[in-house]
């Protein structure tokens, strides 16, 4: 069992050994079951399941609401089965938060919302900033994009006002995803 901290919650997460598929599904089901709770039909809710479940994955769900694309993945775990256990159990607790009054409907909105293709826009971004396309280590997002940022800044001689406003984008939307995905204990 591995347990991590996402969005304030902490996540006990199982090491699966065995039935990927079935678990997948499974998984599937129960975040469909805790959108139902927002009254979400599941033509209102995008989750691919992956054909073979032990592969090394992230898992992502998006869902629209009240006009809001919304969209949740993670990909720290080793096997997609793993991941989309996380995405459900986050979407689980964020949905008991807003029913219980914990949170607001509109800070819940804030958390999930995203534009457009969110996959396409972080394969773009590790681009835009020079790392490898599975890069999930923040640090390295982060040194790299000071890196360009000094380099970049319009004050500097060789400044370029667009491309710093490109990396600046990119580095928002990686920061975005991986600030949710921390602080990885083995228990």
């Amino acid at each position: 069992m591995v347990k991590t901290r996402i969005k304030g919650h902490d996540i006990n997460i199982p090491v699966i050994k065995d039935s990927y598929s079935r678990r997948a599904l499974k998984y599937k089901n129960n975040i469909l079951s805790s959108l139902r709770i927002l009254e979400l039909t599941e033509d209102d809710v995008e989750l691919e399941l992956e054909s073979v479940a032990i592969k090394n994955l992230p898992a992502s769900v998006s869902w629209y609401i009240e006009g809001f694309h919304l969209h949740f993945s993670y990909g720290n775990c080793k096997k997609y089965v793993e991941n989309l256990f996380v995405v459900s159990k986050v979407i689980e607790l964020e949905i008991n938060d807003l029913i219980e009054g914990k949170k607001e409907f509109e800070d819940f909105i804030n958390d999930f919302k995203e534009e457009g293709n969110v996959e396409e826009e972080r394969k773009q971004a590790r681009e835009t900033l020079g790392v490898e396309h599975d890069t999930k280590d923040l640090n390295v997002i982060n040194k790299k994009y000071k890196r360009m940022s000094k380099d970049l800044h319009p004050d500097m001689p060789n400044g370029n006002v667009e491309k710093f406003k490109e990396i600046n984008k990119a580095h928002k939307i990686l920061k975005r995803e991986l600030e949710w995905e921390f602080s990885v204990v083995n228990s």
